[in-house]
């Protein structure tokens, strides 16, 4: 979303995907890291290209639109898969394909940096099928409603904002 300037730039992503790489202390030649940085660019040349716009950077009017042009048109980038899996891969340390709670809890601290009782309140919502950790799938459909759904309290919506 646009920041204190009022509009979102470049610099934008790239400091979005340095907060992951720096919490997790990748380093820069890390796949991880790379994906990243790659998904950001990809995606933020495609908010450039739906919101038709000539300039670099984006009104919050624009990216809401650009955002949501992104999201449906999977003919360049499918935004829902793509940005979802690479920081799903970031956040899952151990690598069993599964986001524990202490996993969670450290993306909370570390990259959104909030220790609020109540944010862990999203690990239960995102975990819908109870079993104690969010899985791949449960993380894509968790971005996919950040993307498509309507309802602000989507389980996505709650983790990754409103758009």
């Amino acid at each position: 979303m646009p920041t204190t300037t009022g509009y979102l730039d470049w610099a934008d992503y790239q400091k979005l995907a340095a907060r992951y790489v720096e919490a997790y202390r990748l380093d820069k030649n890390d796949r991880r890291a790379r994906a990243l940085h790659t998904f950001s660019q990809i995606y933020w040349l495609e908010l450039l290209r739906h919101a038709g716009v000539e300039e670099d950077r984006l009104t919050k009017d624009q990216y809401v639109t650009a955002d949501r042009l992104a999201a449906i048109d999977t003919s360049r980038l499918n935004v829902t898969e793509g940005g979802g899996h690479a920081i799903f891969d970031v956040i899952d340390v151990d690598g069993d394909n599964e986001i524990s709670k202490d996993e969670f809890a450290r993306v909370l601290r570390d990259v959104w940096k909030t220790d609020a009782p109540d944010a862990m309140d999203s690990f239960t919502r995102l975990d819908t099928d109870g079993d104690g950790a969010i899985s791949r799938q449960e993380f894509i459909r968790a971005v996919r409603e950040h993307f498509l759904s309507n309802d602000p309290d989507a389980p996505g919506s709650l983790f990754f904002g409103h758009i």
